[in-house]
């Protein structure tokens, strides 16, 4: 089958199956002339970077309910985002979102470019959310490769060279099936085929569009790819967190620098994450030990002591204290909160 002839059947298919997402606009919608909000693709985009779907939904509907617009979200307090953003995790992202809106805003005008090349200017905008907000948003021809087209690539052409090592061939083989026109559908068209036909394991091959070119499917090997270089295990690390509050019932917090794991965010003050866990409190207190907590990140496992303290008096002034009416739990990162989880029921008694 020609690679236009695969286009054109993919997207038939998408015109009867397309998933309905809260950023999407329908194929049958588009076709009437609505087209998608460039906004609410970029936000999306962003959004389920190394994250599912699912997880996305629930964020995405609230991030555009408090703020509709890009104006709305780069005229938006830091904390809120980022405590909006808790939970979703690769916190990196919620800093350049915030970044994004507001050169968006500051050197656009409030319109979002409509070429690959200048989306890829903005902050936090690499080459694959560059390509699917300039096809979807845009509707250019740009080739857009994420997990999902990978594995209905490597399986369409029975590819065995293992990831990340064939991604240019896959990469080049999804570039000329990309069509000209509905470039936006059919780039929406490939990531549902992968999502909901072509999964992970077993896949479906009996209703899949793409079934009689498939080559993994006619040689037996399409569960088995795409193969993958293994992973290395992943370490594990440990320290302590130090959760206090003053005489007037002020928590002890610190927000962590701008760049590194967790940038920009409130947290508890705590020992260097390593090896071996160091007791180093951030400052003189009757500290006592009340639980451990487990997190797992992308790269690493953590394991955090916990502390607490009592009726602090003096804090170092490096150190944020924050009223009762001023502190949330929903505003800390996950890691954070599964800390405050453990120590907090220490102060109610």
């Amino acid at each position: 089958m020609k690679h236009g002839e695969l286009a054109q059947s993919l997207l038939a298919w998408y015109d009867e199956n397309a998933r309905d997402l809260p950023w999407r606009v329908s194929p049958s919608k588009r076709a009437a002339g609505i087209n998608p909000d460039p906004y609410r693709i970029w936000l999306s985009e962003i959004m389920l970077q190394q994250t599912t779907v699912a997880a996305v939904k629930a964020y995405f509907e609230r991030f555009t309910h408090l703020w509709p617009t890009v104006q709305d979200l780069a005229a938006a307090p830091d904390d809120q985002v980022m405590g909006e953003w808790a939970g979703l995790g690769y916190y990196a992202r919620a800093r350049n979102l915030l970044k994004g809106a507001r050169a968006v805003v500051a050197d656009h005008g409030g319109i979002f470019p409509q070429d690959r090349t200048s989306l890829l200017a903005l902050p936090g905008i690499g080459p694959y959310t560059a390509s699917a907000v300039a096809s979807i948003a845009f509707d250019l021809p740009e080739t857009v490769v994420d997990g999902n087209v990978e594995r209905v690539m490597s399986r369409l052409h029975d590819i065995h060279e293992p990831l990340p090592l064939s991604k240019p061939q896959l990469t080049e083989l999804a570039t000329r099936t990309t069509p000209q026109k509905r470039a936006g559908d059919y780039a929406q068209a490939i990531m549902d085929l992968g999502a909901t036909i072509c999964t992970p394991k077993s896949p479906k091959c009996d209703i899949c569009p793409w079934a009689t070119p498939c080559l993994a499917r006619k040689n037996g090997t399409a569960a088995a790819l795409p193969k993958k270089v293994p992973k290395p295990v992943k370490p594990t690390r440990k320290g302590f967190a130090y959760v206090a509050q003053t005489t007037s019932g002020a928590w002890v917090m610190e927000r962590r620098a701008d760049k590194g794991l967790l940038g920009g965010m409130l947290g508890w003050p705590g020992s260097p994450w390593d090896e071996a866990a160091q007791d180093i409190p951030p400052f003189a207190a009757d500290w006592t030990e009340v639980g451990e907590i487990k997190h797992t990140f992308t790269h690493f496992h953590l394991f955090l002591r916990v502390m607490i303290s009592r009726s602090v008096a003096n804090t170092p002034e490096a150190l944020l204290t924050l009223g009762a009416n001023e502190f949330q739990p929903s505003d800390l990162p996950t890691v954070m909160r599964k800390v405050f989880d453990v120590a907090q029921p220490h102060f109610s008694q």
